[in-house]
């Protein structure tokens, strides 16, 4: 299930290596990623405050979020993610696909 919505996000590939993948997230009023799975451990980084409106399949959660403020998730989540502000968004998402290399 997801946010019924034609505004896609944009995102922009930042770097990916064998280790992590980073991609930046912009969003206009009421744009939407669409139904997702994350395959990796990740966290986000927002670049303004903002609100993330979170479907989870099942209800909708409404997260605010202030610019440099961050949170992570575990690999397995699903969801669809709709910018809830009444402005545009954006924010960095870092996804850990080899934690081992990270250490090196």
């Amino acid at each position: 299930m997801a946010f019924k919505c034609d505004i896609p996000a944009r995102p922009t590939l930042v770097s990916e290596d064998e280790a992590a993948r980073i991609t930046r997230w912009d969003f206009e009023v009421g744009a939407v990623t669409g139904w997702h799975r994350h395959e990796w451990p990740y966290f986000v980084i927002m670049l303004v405050d903002g609100i993330l409106s979170i479907h989870d399949g099942k209800a909708v959660t409404d997260v605010p979020l202030k610019a440099g403020q961050s949170y992570r998730r575990l690999s397995g989540i699903e969801h669809d993610v709709m910018n809830g502000s009444p402005h545009p968004i954006s924010f960095v998402e870092i996804e850990i696909k080899r934690p081992d290399l990270l250490e090196k």
